[in-house]
C-alpha cells in the first residue's frame, strides 16, 4: 500500500510503498477514506519523542472496515468507522470506571507475538505504526478499542476530524473543564483544536468566549464557532486584553498553542478559584514557571493537563457524529482543503505558517 513515511527528524514525509499484515486477534483492517493532518503529528516528525524510525504517523482516521480479526466483537465488514490514539486495554481500574484515557496499559492494544511482530513493514523490516493507527497511508490495522462506529451518512472528511481535533478541543470543556451554562471561557490559540474548544464551551452554554491569536484574520472564523469576542495577540497584552473584557478573569482559560508564555498566560487570565488548561504539545525538554503561592494557593486556579480531551471515544466519537448530523456542531468550516498523499509536505508548511485549520488526506 501506499505511506507517508517518516525517514528522519526534518518534518518532511516520503511516499512509498510498503507492506500491511492482515488482522489478527481484535485488529481491524480499514481502508482509510479520509486523514486529517494534526499538528501533534508535525512534532513527532520534527522532534525526538523515542519514536523509532521508519514511522507512519497519522491520526486521524476515517474508512470503512475491510476485515476483522477472528477475536473482534464490534465491527464488520462495511462498517464506518473513526479512528483515534487513545489506546485502552478495556479492564485496568481507569478504564473500569470510565477513564479509558487513562489507561495503565495502554501496550495491549498493540501486538505481543514475536513471530508477527509488526504490522507494518518495509522490504521485510518492520515500520513503526505510530499512535497504534498510522493513518497516512491507504489502509490502517487497527485495535478495534481505538476505533468508533459512526453513521454512513457522516462525510468521512468531517468524520475524520472526530477522532483527535473534535474529542480534544471540544472533550476539554465538556469533560475536563465541565464549563457550566454561562461560564467565561478564553482559548488562546485559534487553529482546529481551539476552533473545537470554542465549539465545545458553546454546546455547554457559555455565556462569553474568547478567543485570542496572533493572526487577526482568525476572527471572523472563530466567531462562526461561537466565539463572542477576539483579542489580536500581536497587537495587545493577552492577559490585560482578557481581564478588560472580563472583570477578575475568565472561569475557564484555555491553552492551545503548546509554548512557555502562553501557558503561563492562560493560569493569569484564570478567575481567582478558575482553571487553566493546558492542551498544546510542549517540546519534551521544556518547562513552565507557576508561582505556587500567588498563582495556585492565594488565587487557587486548578492547572491542568489536558490529554485527549479526557474522552471516552466508544462515547463521544458517536454523540459528536450525531450533533454534526443535527447541525449542532461545526464541522464543515475545520476543513480547509481536502488533499492527496502527495501534498502532504506542502500542506503541513502552510499548517505549521497558520495559514489554515485543517487539511484532510481524502485520496492517494
Amino acid at each position: 500500500m501506499k505511506a507517508a513515511i517518516l525517514n528522519s527528524l526534518d518534518g518532511t514525509f516520503q511516499i512509498e510503498e510498503i507492506e500491511i499484515d492482515a488482522p489478527r486477534g481484535r485488529e481491524v483492517l480499514v481502508e482509510v477514506k479520509a486523514s486529517g493532518l494534526c499538528h501533534s503529528d508535525l512534532h513527532f516528525a520534527e522532534q525526538d519523542f523515542g519514536v523509532p524510525l521508519p514511522a507512519v504517523l497519522g491520526h486521524e482516521l476515517a474508512g470503512i472496515v475491510l476485515a476483522i480479526g477472528p477475536e473482534v466483537r464490534e465491527f464488520a465488514a462495511g462498517d464506518h468507522v473513526v479512528g483515534s490514539l487513545i489506546q485502552f486495554c478495556g479492564h485496568c481500574r481507569a478504564c473500569i470506571g470510565g477513564r479509558t484515557y487513562q489507561c495503565t496499559h495502554p501496550e495491549e492494544t498493540l501486538r505481543d507475538d514475536p513471530d508477527h511482530a509488526h504490522r507494518l513493514t518495509r522490504d521485510g523490516d518492520g515500520v513503526t505504526q505510530v499512535f497504534g493507527t498510522g493513518a497516512f497511508a491507504e489502509r490502517a490495522l487497527v485495535h478495534e478499542n481505538q476505533l468508533a462506529l459512526v453513521p454512513k451518512e457522516l462525510p468521512f472528511a468531517q468524520a475524520s476530524l472526530l477522532g483527535c481535533g473534535t474529542i480534544t478541543g471540544a472533550g476539554a470543556a465538556i469533560n475536563t473543564a465541565a464549563v457550566r451554562p454561562g461560564d467565561t471561557v478564553a482559548v488562546i490559540g485559534i487553529g482546529g483544536v481551539g476552533l473545537n474548544v470554542i465549539s465545545g464551551a458553546k454546546l455547554a452554554g457559555a455565556s462569553r468566549i474568547v478567543a485570542i491569536d496572533m493572526q487577526p484574520k482568525k476572527e471572523e472564523l472563530a466567531r462562526r464557532f461561537g466565539a463572542t469576542d477576539f483579542i489580536d495577540a500581536s497587537a495587545a497584552d493577552s492577559v490585560e486584553a482578557v481581564r478588560m473584557l472580563i472583570e477578575g478573569g475568565v472561569d475557564h482559560a484555555f491553552e492551545v498553542v503548546g509554548i512557555k508564555a502562553t501557558s503561563e498566560q492562560a493560569i493569569k487570565m484564570a478567575c481567582k478559584g478558575g482553571g487553566a488548561y493546558l492542551i498544546g504539545v510542549h517540546s519534551p525538554a521544556k518547562t513552565i514557571d507557576v508561582n505556587v503561592t500567588i498563582d495556585l494557593l492565594t488565587n487557587q486556579v486548578d492547572l491542568r493537563g489536558v490529554y485527549m480531551g479526557s474522552s471516552n471515544i466508544k462515547h463521544d466519537i458517536p454523540m459528536y457524529a450525531q450533533l454534526y448530523l443535527q447541525g449542532k456542531l461545526n464541522l464543515d468550516d475545520l476543513i480547509s482543503r481536502e488533499i492527496n498523499i502527495s501534498e502532504i509536505n506542502d500542506a503541513y508548511k502552510q499548517l505549521k505558517e497558520g495559514a489554515i485549520a485543517r487539511s484532510v488526506i481524502t485520496s492517494f
